[in-house]
């Protein structure tokens, strides 16, 4: 039998659930932490983060700075920078990783399955053919082939050209 030795996950596991909200938390914290934070990109109304948890390799979220729970308070600036941002992540992700495909949304309520419920964002979630296997299911653990900070590394430069293209 193999062994696959994933630390990491243990801070999640065993993790309490943090005091406030950490999107209001992270965007408050100073540029200068950016690469510990995973934040990519910081925009006029929204930011772009890697997911600390991951789904699969490069899991996207794009975040608000208002603090609302549904699209219906989201203010429209907010909305169309983050739909912009989205399609400027899809475009960095497939040009750093070129997945098969992408899951994006939002999951609005806890039944919904929100795991921060009163702060919206949306995942972008890149797909390849068979990254879904018995471990996720079973072993309620999923393999993912790079650390946060290459993927951070990776993604960083090319998402900041993408972000640039926004008009």
């Amino acid at each position: 039998m193999k062994i696959l030795w994933t630390p990491w996950r243990m801070e999640y596991i065993m993790g309490g659930k943090p005091e406030g909200c950490l999107f209001c938390t992270q965007k408050q914290e100073p540029e200068g932490k950016d690469r510990e934070n995973h934040i990519l990109h910081r925009g006029a109304t929204c930011y772009i983060l890697l997911n600390r948890f991951p789904y699969t390799n490069g899991h996207i979220m794009i975040a608000p700075y208002q603090h609302v729970a549904s699209l219906e308070q989201l203010e429209d600036k907010s909305l169309y920078e983050m739909m912009a941002l989205t399609r400027a992540s899809v475009a960095a992700l497939n040009k750093a990783f070129s997945p098969a495909g992408f899951n994006i949304g939002l999951n609005l309520g806890k039944v919904a399955g929100a795991g921060i419920a009163d702060h919206l964002h949306i995942h972008v979630v890149p797909r390849w053919a068979g990254d879904v296997n018995f471990m996720s299911v079973l072993g309620e653990t999923r393999l993912i082939p790079e650390t946060l900070n290459t993927t951070y590394d990776k993604l960083l430069p090319i998402l900041t050209q993408e972000v640039s293209r926004i008009r």
